[in-house]
């Protein structure tokens, strides 16, 4: 297409805008979304997360189905950027960005759609999360948190946390808590309280058998420290996560 046909076509596009009260989303507004991705602001991204559907995000297509997936795929590019400036590994970054952007192939309808970019963008948001909440850590307590990540279904005992690390169970108690805050038991209980709500999404799993997953002493031991950290029992936030779901779709 020649300049002069790209900018009548342009220009004719602008004045329809304008006609119209049609605009693309601000700028700032814009920045300000890929920046939350960015710094792993998982509550504030719920907040301003944008279906694929919103006016503001413009005309790429006259297929609506295939003018969502064209923004999808621009979202994608822009936050596995800003994700990388944010600290996520280049490699992991264009890997994740890859593997999301084929799944679009099977994906026939706005549902499905919206599912994938829901998941994509928290999927992201999440990582960026865990790098933030890691920075600033000694070496050891960082194995220490990943240890707990990745035994959350057992029972931890302090003495195989330390042995894993290689250090005195005293001293990595001490360090723990002046690096995090936190004690390593509150810390164990914080994660597998996580764990729990994401099992709580089953309609399939009582209060009973989550207790049993996770390796709580006891079902009201578990609905005890459900209630102390999340203010609310497991019930109330099953039944909040379903409506939650049913909103959102």
């Amino acid at each position: 297409m020649k300049d002069s046909e790209t900018d009548n076509k342009l220009k004719n596009q602008l004045s329809q805008q304008r006609e119209n009260d049609s605009f693309h989303l601000a700028y700032e507004k814009e920045t300000a979304f890929y920046e939350t991705v960015k710094n792993g602001d998982i509550k504030k991204l719920k907040k301003i997360f944008m279906p694929l559907n919103t006016k503001e995000l413009g005309l790429l297509s006259k297929t609506p189905l295939t003018n969502h997936k064209y923004h999808l795929i621009v979202a994608i590019a822009m936050i596995t950027r800003f994700c990388i400036e944010g600290g996520l590994p280049p490699e992991e970054a264009y890997t994740l960005s890859d593997l999301y952007i084929q799944q679009l192939d099977s994906c026939k309808d706005d549902e499905s759609l919206n599912k994938l970019h829901y998941n994509a963008v928290f999927d992201f948001a999440k990582r960026m999360k865990s790098i933030i909440e890691f920075a600033g850590m000694s070496r050891n307590i960082i194995r220490t948190k990943e240890f707990i990540f990745n035994n959350v279904h057992k029972k931890i005992s302090l003495e195989e946390i330390a042995a894993n690390v290689g250090m005195n169970k005293t001293y990595l108690c001490e360090l723990f808590k002046k690096e995090t805050g936190e004690t390593i038991n509150q810390f164990i209980l914080e994660c597998k309280i996580k764990e729990a709500k994401e099992l709580l999404k089953n309609d399939d799993l009582s209060n009973t058998e989550i207790s049993s997953i996770l390796c709580f002493s006891s079902a009201s031991h578990f609905i005890k420290t459900f209630k102390q950290i999340e203010g609310i029992t497991p019930g109330e936030y099953r039944e909040k996560a379903f409506r939650k779901f049913l909103k959102r779709n």
